[in-house]
């Protein structure tokens, strides 16, 4: 059973600065951990101040060339790259499935959900066109175009290393910015692929800067004058930090923080169908999902369904996830420690069901390893329920009716997503009018929007006024700029001075 990890040493991670990796300065080194063994198999570096402002000042310098290439140039370079990702997506599996632990077929979805943004940065040369009134007074036109900001910067986290990422920097250098991007230091070896194949498609150097760190680089993220804008994906701690310190600055945020995805369960639902997407929706990729259904409600009579849930969780099995096992080792030791202390709150105040601590796995003694857990009778005063737990736990609810199960699911702060299983258009109808959560999906659990509409979480899983991906995109990463243009006839009216507030007639 113990998979063949290929032993190339400690990797040391270099910046990314106009073209070319540079091996940093940098005094703090930050471990990257394999989740399956807890060796260090990379660093990456705490870039410097110095390298920091290196990566800015070329990202500041390409823009004032790379604004002017046209726009049909720029989405012929992301057709080239779509390609290319497409056509390595393997190498990016096994790159993600090595740093982050995921199972080989869930990198799979996370490489195929990124390249479709790329896909979708394509259309914009459509999404961008402005706006223009003819003779909107006599002689006078006027006309509205969308301009690029200039450095825009991103913060990944870990848990999807190619889809966020791809979120970000494809849409907006493709609408004319330049952009920093700071992956997440748990799984920079992702980053690093995707970046050459972005060379390999023929982006000019500096159009993209990767920087790499922790804390400081965010920091110097959200301070330095020449960043104008920060899209960031992650916790609510670190989320709220960013868009106060960011903000305060006069830089446009949007940062897509937690979330505590519910599902409706109505007992005339599609009873094998649903539960079977839950199972799915709860536990795949371990859990480490910002749209994880992690709290089933149980309304009515599908209350009786709680053994059926279990006896599906029990048949999930737990390994490596290059071997394709349903539930992966979490990423670190530290978030499995928080994972089995929110399970044990769990038994504590509410009815463990299921309990996956504990559980071993052959050849792998030292794996972040913690198994299928279903915590029944959660209430809204839970640890483990007010809290994300991001790890392979359910939660269940009960309620008598579907008012009920609204009420519980619009008292929670967040509203990243929800979902409904129901034969009954009408109460779906309710459900999806009445509910105050960004996205809402139908008989299916997890209602992630495809690129041509917009990520719309709401509440605290969201803050920021435009959304990523989408058209939410082109308003997030461009500036109206707005032209009044009178050519006037020639004659002795048109040509007086006059004092009056100037109106167009």
């Amino acid at each position: 059973m113990v998979w063949h990890i290929q032993k190339r040493g400690i990797h040391k991670y270099r910046n990314y600065i106009n073209g070319k990796w540079v091996e940093s300065k940098a005094t703090k080194w930050i471990d990257v951990v394999c989740p399956l063994t807890q060796k260090v198999t990379g660093q990456v570096p705490q870039t410097s101040d110095e390298e920091f402002n290196e990566a800015v000042a070329c990202s500041k310098e390409t823009f004032k060339t790379w604004k002017k290439v046209p726009i049909s140039t720029k989405v012929r370079y992301m057709l080239k790259y779509q390609e290319l990702l497409k056509q390595h997506s393997d190498e990016l599996c096994q790159e993600i499935t090595r740093e982050h632990g995921k199972s080989l077929v869930d990198a799979a979805g996370d490489v195929f959900r990124g390249y479709e943004c790329v896909e979708h940065s394509c259309s914009f040369s459509s999404l961008v066109q402005g706006e223009t009134i003819q003779n909107a007074g006599t002689g006078v036109d006027i006309y509205s175009f969308r301009e690029p900001l200039g450095v825009v910067a991103g913060i990944a986290p870990y848990n999807f290393p190619a889809m966020i990422p791809l979120w970000m920097y494809p849409l907006s250098i493709t609408l004319g910015n330049t952009f920093v991007l700071k992956p997440s230091e748990k799984v920079a070896g992702c980053t690093q692929l995707m970046i050459d194949l972005l060379k390999e498609s023929g982006v000019p150097d500096g159009v993209v800067n990767v920087v790499h760190g922790a804390n400081e680089t965010v920091n110097n993220i959200c301070d330095h004058p020449d960043i104008k804008a920060v899209s960031f994906v992650g916790s609510n701690m670190a989320g709220q930090h960013i868009y106060g310190r960011a903000s305060a600055l006069g830089k446009r945020c949007q940062v897509n923080m937690g979330a505590k995805n519910h599902s409706i369960v109505m007992p005339d639902c599609d009873k094998e169908d649903a539960l079977n997407a839950l199972v799915g929706a709860c536990f795949g990729s371990t859990g480490q999902r910002c749209m994880a259904i992690s709290v089933i409600v149980l309304v009515g009579d599908a209350q009786q369904w709680v053994p059926d849930l279990v006896e599906r969780a029990k048949k999930l099995n737990v390994g490596p996830g290059l071997e394709n096992y349903d539930i992966a080792p979490l990423n670190s030791k530290d978030h499995l420690h928080r994972v089995e202390h929110l399970i044990a709150d769990g038994k504590e105040n509410g009815k463990l069901l299921l309990d996956g601590r504990g559980i071993t796995v052959e050849g792998y003694p030292d794996g972040n390893w913690v198994g299928p857990t279903i915590i029944d009778h959660c209430h809204a005063d839970m640890a483990c329920y007010k809290e994300e737990i991001f790890g392979p736990v359910m939660n269940i609810v009960r309620v008598n009716t579907v008012q009920e199960a609204i009420d519980f699911v619009n008292d929670n702060p967040w509203g990243n997503g929800t979902s409904i299983f129901t034969r009954n258009g009408h109460t779906a109808r309710k459900y999806q009018n009445e509910i105050e959560v960004g996205q809402v999906g139908i008989n299916l659990p997890i209602p992630v929007p495809l690129p041509m509409f917009s990520f719309t979480g709401n509440k605290a899983s969201m803050w920021g006024t435009a959304n990523f991906y989408g058209k939410g995109a082109v308003n997030f990463n461009t500036q109206w700029k707005t032209i009044t243009a009178r050519w006037k006839e020639e004659s002795e009216e048109a040509q007086a001075l006059s004092t009056k507030f100037p109106t167009l007639k």
